[in-house]
């Protein structure tokens, strides 16, 4: 029988819905290494030059610099960096240490992912109280 004449048994879907499948945790980390280095490409790099470009000019520039960080939202920006920056490091340390064989089984991957992720938000909690 052709390929063509035989009946299809299950249809396939038209699209994948990417939000519906669950990936398991070492891909979740590894998709939060790429989104966190994007944005500290795309953010954090230009917010520093920008925050050290104002800061160098005058002491009237530092204090104003000061209070605008200060602000509730400007915190919560710069803990979302701390923490896409706290991330993307320890991720990427996982990486360099599986690209050197280490903790590629199964379980070692799960376990280096679940401290990634724990350490990253934990370190950033600390950032938080540190910031307020």
């Amino acid at each position: 029988m052709a390929a063509l004449d035989r009946p299809v048994v299950k249809p396939r879907p038209v699209y994948l819905n990417l939000l519906a499948i669950r990936q398991p945790l070492p891909a979740v980390v590894s998709i939060l290494h790429r989104a966190s280095g994007a944005l500290l490409f795309l953010i954090g790099i230009p917010l520093l030059l920008w925050t050290v470009e104002r800061t160098l000019g005058t002491a009237e520039a530092w204090a104003a610099m000061r209070m605008t960080l200060g602000h509730p939202l400007a915190k919560l920006v710069l803990l979302l960096l701390a923490w896409a920056y706290l991330h993307h490091l320890l991720a990427g340390v996982r990486h360099l240490a599986m690209d050197l064989h280490w903790g590629m089984d199964l379980a070692s991957a799960r376990r280096s992912a679940a401290v990634v992720f724990v350490l990253a938000l934990v370190l950033a909690l600390a950032v938080a109280v540190r910031l307020w």
